[in-house]
């Protein structure tokens, strides 16, 4: 069923640039919009992404763009707090609503939305961005009973650890050794093995899975 576009934002880098790799290695055609061509921060523009690729038969959406202010709740400011909410959540929301006539037309579709370890557990500092992986995963729940009967799969995927640019970026090399001891596995994701759960979960393969919040973490998570 290849004669559809796949949608993945944040498709640049990281799992998205795995995913969007990924859909065209299995032929299918992918739209990976940038900043210029749709800002998740900004509902006009999401809005006016929407009214302009209305006949692009996008059947696949996959929610990867998320950002991630680090703060304690003394020194959180709205600015981030709104920040975070638009482009975590209502962003998604609000290309799920744009896209899923298409879909509901076509009798299929698939919506992913990439969530987070710490939308299952937490840790000091993360209260904006836990709060809208926990939101995530709220909306992937509901809006897989209202389009079930459309033939349209919901589902979350939540990473763990991955190792990304911008986890190398962000992490020295000792940091980033801890957080492998942690994990059962002993290592960190490959962005790729994330994508491979996004993938299933968002292409005809999947079938009968919906409503799911799929964690991919090398039993982090679990202990």
């Amino acid at each position: 069923m290849k004669d559809y576009r796949v949608l993945v934002t944040g498709g640049s880098r990281g799992i998205g640039k795995a995913t969007v790799d990924l859909y065209r290695e299995h032929g299918y055609e992918v739209c990976a919009p940038t900043r210029e061509e749709m800002d998740l921060s900004s509902p006009q523009s999401v809005t006016q992404f929407i009214e302009g690729n209305q006949d692009k038969r996008f059947l696949a959406l996959i929610n990867n763009a998320g950002i991630n202010h680090i703060n304690f709740i003394e020194s959180m400011n709205a600015a981030e707090i709104n920040e975070m909410l638009q482009v975590n959540l209502l962003s998604p929301l609000q290309l799920i609503k744009g896209f899923v006539p298409c879909m509901k037309q076509a009798g299929f579709g698939r919506v992913v939305n990439i969530g987070s370890i710490w939308g299952v557990i937490s840790k000091p500092g993360r209260t904006g961005y836990s709060m809208t992986k926990h939101g995530v995963h709220g909306l992937t729940k509901t809006l897989a009973l209202e389009l079930a009967k459309d033939g349209i799969l919901v589902n979350t995927v939540a990473p763990g650890q991955t190792l990304t640019e911008l986890t190398k970026k962000n992490n020295s090399a000792e940091e980033i050794r801890q957080m492998a001891r942690d994990i059962p596995l002993g290592r960190l994701a490959a962005p790729g093995e994330i994508a491979k759960a996004v993938y299933f979960l968002g292409t005809e393969e999947n079938t009968y899975i919906t409503g799911q919040e799929l964690v991919v973490d090398g039993g982090l998570t679990i202990q």
